[in-house]
């Protein structure tokens, strides 16, 4: 019975004297000002530096809320770090950002740590703070001008259309489509209604442009290339509807030997290939050419065309009609 009486005794001073050993280990706190002057609204920061074993709780007794001086105030506060020293030390450092607006040398008051029972306090801190220079007005400043402010489209619309935009844009583009297509619609039905207008046959065709290319007097105006390129594409034309040769696409040379190889334009090839000749010497070579090569040219054309002409089209009026264009003969026939 004593026995046990005394174990509990020497247990209880055990732990007692853990708990002043453990109240003993010292706690050193530190606080730093990472520069000492500043401009005034500028802002600066207190480095903070608390070591102590990691078994001990503690925290600083800052508020956000209020100020560290009577000029001073604490920004924010960032987030702690800690590093372990090893020995079941560690060292935890953490930022405050401070600022003023009034201009003058304050010192600021040690800041506290209360770990378990006890308070830990660092040195105070000397802060300067420097005026910003301002203008005395020594100088009469003038107004500014009236600035012109961005306006777009829709500040013009009503009310009632910019809150409700999402569904009317729907509608309109609705709307629109449905007036194009029966537009088109309209358009296909009366493409479907008409007759199609009837096409000019080839021999008509080439005469109309003959003449037309005449009444344009390019040759008499300096630009004999334009009149051969104009001349030789009436003479493509007209032999690819009439009679089915692709002349588009034909080089001069290819272009005379379909015309060889055809009966009905073999007697008259000489007429094409004099124009064919000229035209690549213009538009090639740049050779000018004199104006009798080009009425012989135009006259030739003239004459092909007349002479490939569907025998049920001939009349006497139409034979009339050319006389009376005063086209003249090519040197082959004169002879």
């Amino acid at each position: 019975m004593k026995l046990n009486l005394l174990n509990k005794i020497i247990a209880g001073c055990a732990i007692s004297a853990g708990a002043v050993s453990a109240d003993a280990v010292p706690v050193q706190v530190t606080a730093s000002l990472d520069s000492a002057y500043i401009l005034m609204g500028k802002q600066t920061a207190i480095h903070t530096s608390v070591v102590q074993d990691a078994s001990v709780h503690g925290k600083w007794l800052i508020d956000s809320a209020r100020t560290l001086a009577p000029e001073v105030e604490l920004s924010r506060k960032l987030y702690a770090d800690t590093t372990d020293l090893g020995n079941n030390r560690i060292q935890i450092d953490r930022t405050l950002i401070i600022q003023s607006f009034d201009s003058g040398l304050y010192v600021l008051p040690p800041l506290a740590y209360v770990a378990g029972s006890d308070t830990f306090r660092t040195e105070e801190l000397a802060l300067k703070v420097i005026p910003v220079p301002v203008d005395t007005m020594a100088t009469i400043h003038t107004y500014g001008d009236t600035l012109s402010i961005w306006s777009h489209f829709w500040d013009f619309l009503p009310d009632w259309i910019t809150d409700n935009w999402g569904w009317i844009l729907p509608v309109i583009a609705l709307i629109a489509a449905t007036v194009l297509y029966f537009i088109f619609r309209k358009k296909d039905i009366k493409a479907a209604i008409l007759p199609k207008p009837k096409p000019v046959p080839p021999y008509e065709l080439a005469m109309q442009q003959l003449n037309a290319l005449r009444d344009m007097q390019l040759c008499e105006h300096g630009r004999e290339k334009e009149f051969y390129t104009r001349l030789t594409d009436i003479l493509r034309v007209y032999l690819d509807q009439r009679f089915g040769i692709n002349a588009m696409e034909m080089t001069s040379t290819q272009i005379r030997a379909a015309i060889n190889a055809n009966e009905d334009t073999r007697p008259n090839n000489r007429y094409v290939s004099q124009i064919l000749e000229v035209a690549d010497f213009v538009k090639f070579a740049k050779v000018r050419p004199l104006p009798s090569d080009n009425a012989k040219s135009f006259n030739s054309a003239m004459q092909f065309v007349e002479a490939t002409k569907p025998v049920a089209e001939s009349s006497g009026s139409e034979v009339k009609d050319n006389d009376d264009k005063n086209v003249e003969p090519s040197a082959t026939e004169k002879k």
